[in-house]
């Protein structure tokens, strides 16, 4: 059994001990937007994306205790005061910690695409999260979803079109494999240097929402 880091940065939460749900806006000590990132793995994305929106109060999430850790540390290296880390499953959280319509962006990055077909009903992203998630966003706020894996992109991108409450920021396109300004992670440019495709699906809750 792989031993639990201690995590004792400022900027680790620790879910238990947060408010159901949390005042973000007394945690972070200002009023800015509140941005989610679900899996942030070792902190690449969030931290370059963090660095680029200082007017934005970011939340990244990870199951892994390692990645929580690293995430961590990248955070204190960049001197950076609007990232929090939280150790936690992610439907779960987002239910008992975020207010309903607070959030102006969630980021999706390469989650497990459960690639067996019998497994793929445990695929964080389907039709049912998309209309979780929706309840958490702000009128007007982004989802943004990007995935290596072909089957899993295809899937997300045909699925949120049908989703109502969403519009679709790509169109007509359903999905790229480029989004401008749109960090890539360690993972993603080292599965585009094999010449392989990062398919990226971008919504926006519909302002009347």
């Amino acid at each position: 059994m792989q031993r639990m880091i201690e995590i004792d940065s400022p900027f680790f939460l620790k879910a238990e001990e947060l408010a159901a749900p949390v005042d973000w806006t007394a945690l972070f000590g200002n009023a800015n937007p509140l941005a989610l990132e679900i899996g942030c793995g070792i902190g690449d994305f969030i931290v370059r994306t963090a660095a680029d929106n200082p007017g934005i109060n970011y939340i990244a999430i990870d199951f892994y205790n390692k990645g929580c850790y690293k995430t961590c540390r990248r955070i204190e290296n960049e001197g950076l005061a609007n990232v929090r880390v939280v150790r936690d499953e992610a439907r779960k959280f987002i239910a008992e910690r975020i207010p309903k319509g607070s959030l102006a962006a969630v980021h999706i990055n390469c989650p497990d695409p459960w690639p067996k077909k019998r497994h793929r009903k445990r695929r964080l992203v389907n039709r049912e999260f998309a209309a979780f998630i929706r309840e958490y966003l702000s009128p007007g706020g982004n989802f943004y979803f990007a995935t290596d894996f072909d089957d899993y992109g295809l899937d997300v991108a045909e699925m949120m079109a049908g989703v109502p409450g969403f519009e679709n920021m790509l169109a007509p396109d359903r999905y790229r494999h480029e989004l401008e300004g749109y960090h890539l992670s360690k993972y993603m440019q080292k599965f585009m240097a094999e010449g392989k495709r990062i398919y990226f699906v971008h919504y926006r809750k519909a302002s009347g929402g």
